[in-house]
């Protein structure tokens, strides 16, 4: 609660006072409210989003990625947890590269050359206090400020926090910035901040880093050739569509996943067999996604790998179910297309996108909807479980909520059908337009290699390309440059440099 202070002479009493008991003092609001709410749960979460923060990753670009895609996943766990009516949600496996927290000697052990640690665990908690416990815990953070917190299952009027009557209204404290002046902690907010400031021009970093980068490509070389040939030759012998890669791992980390499943196609010839015409990726799980590729977890051993060739018949038929399914969708929904999206995140299983799909026809059909049969061609949804309100995405598609009441469905497609192909249009136009400088860019530097991240969008790698034929740097020349968000040096000599560059 805001608390003035007119008199000079007792600020530090105050302060003293807030020092001590000020996370005591939220607790025992919280009490009152025994349910955290969203605002409720980012407030106590405070510590783990600065200890796992992406920004602070800039300088390793795997790390950050993974803790991107967790906070993903921990975001939409809580937002699950939050929706009425729910009354449980799916086991989340988590990881986090927690950065180092000093004072911690048992876990000295656990952390890693470059100041920070991993740490797993799986959510299978269902509320949302007791999921932010966990998440705190596993982590090693301090929980001092939840105790006298418990979950309950009291009534939701219980639950409501009520003014007077010895129950103060509880709003969630945000520090006044001389609060960390004269107790000396660290503001979170200021630091992160800091961390995205401090960052140096294309030209000073080039040359600190180019002889670097050079080194590593150069380095990089006999090992790109093998990964090459291995997947030219994994491809040709099992009639493989191709072999791809959900993470940006290494050279060396993609040869041996290829090694690897080379050594158990010599040991188990009849069960690799069943990968032929497929498309293989190399992800966290095993299994096949919603775009019917088959997916090798990199944590899984051959027994797990040869179990799953042996089930790929009944993940076709799976499949196969899916596309009917599409098909339906599409034919009672005026044409629109049903696609599938690959995402940085986590993979969508063949199992979760059936059931999903499933459900979605079933509403359809209990209400019979008055669309024309091509109203709604050439466009495009994707379907999620985690939505409680249809969306248009900005380039172009529909992102509709499984439990998308029907009627409600249809006025929103049909109101919003010609705002889609414009941004169809439009996202049609800037991918050419990106494709084309892009190739300038490719000659006129004299680069290697020229990528983007997919979080990248066109209308930010456009201008950072154009940027790049206007300074033209002699050091870039030979390289091999990725557009991100940060800069960085990878372990294979590729540049990554932000979209946003300073010049």
């Amino acid at each position: 609660q805001l608390i003035q202070i007119t008199n000079s002479s007792s600020i530090f009493y105050h302060l003293n006072q807030l020092c001590s008991v000020g996370n005591r003092h939220v607790a025992a609001h919280l009490v009152h409210q025994r349910a955290l709410s969203g605002a409720d749960a980012i407030n106590a979460l405070r510590p783990f989003y600065f200890a796992v923060h992406p920004d602070f990753f800039g300088q390793h670009p795997r790390e950050r990625e993974v803790n991107e895609n967790s906070l993903k996943r921990l975001n939409g766990y809580l937002e699950n947890l939050q929706k009425p009516g729910t009354r449980s949600v799916q086991p989340t496996k988590l990881t986090f590269y927690v950065r180092e927290i000093k004072d911690k000697e048992d876990i000295q052990k656990d952390i890693l050359p470059h100041g920070f640690r991993s740490v797993s665990f799986t959510l299978q908690t269902k509320d949302v206090l007791t999921t932010v416990m966990d998440v705190l815990k596993s982590c090693s953070l301090s929980t001092e400020h939840m105790k006298g917190l418990k979950a309950s299952s009291e009534s939701p009027k219980s639950r409501q926090p009520v003014a007077g009557h010895g129950n103060p209204f509880y709003r969630p404290i945000k520090w006044d910035k001389s609060y960390y002046s004269f107790t000396g902690f660290r503001d979170p907010e200021q630091e992160l901040e800091q961390a995205k400031k401090v960052e140096p021009t294309l030209s000073l970093w080039l040359r600190n880093h180019e002889k670097e980068a050079t080194k590593k490509q150069n380095a990089s070389v006999p090992q790109r050739e093998e990964l090459k040939r291995l997947k030219k030759e994994l491809c040709q012998k099992f009639a493989l569509e191709d072999i791809r890669w959900q993470r940006s791992w290494g050279v060396t980390h993609r040869c041996c996943q290829l090694q690897s499943l080379s050594r158990l196609s010599q040991q188990n010839p009849e069960a690799v067999l069943n990968l032929r015409g497929h498309t293989i990726i190399f992800t966290d799980q095993s299994g096949m996604n919603a775009s019917g590729h088959v997916m090798l977890g990199t944590m899984d051993v051959h027994h797990q790998w040869t179990k799953l060739f042996v089930s790929l018949p009944s993940y076709r038929s799976l499949h196969q179910q899916t596309e009917w399914l599409k098909e339906r969708i599409s034919h009672v929904l005026g044409g629109i297309q049903v696609i599938d999206i690959e995402r940085l995140g986590p993979v969508q299983p063949i199992e979760e996108h059936f059931s999903i799909l499933n459900t979605f026809h079933k509403r359809l059909l209990a209400r019979r909807l008055a669309l024309h049969p091509r109203s709604l061609q050439g466009l495009a949804m994707t379907l999620e479980n985690d939505r409680s309100s249809p969306s248009l995405h900005e380039m172009g598609h529909f992102i509709i909520p499984a439990t998308c009441e029907p009627s409600r469905l249809q006025t929103f497609l049909q109101s919003m059908a010609w705002e889609a192909r414009q941004r169809i249009k439009h996202r049609n136009q800037l991918q050419a337009e990106e494709e084309e400088v892009l190739l300038h860019c490719l000659e006129g530097l004299a680069l290697r290699n020229l990528s983007k991240e997919p979080s990248v969008r066109h209308n930010q790698m456009i201008p950072c390309c154009r940027r790049l034929l206007e300074v033209r740097s002699p050091l870039m020349e030979g390289l091999r440059v990725e557009v991100s968000h940060f800069y960085s040096v990878m372990q294979d000599g590729d540049l990554c440099i932000p979209w946003d560059w300073k010049g």
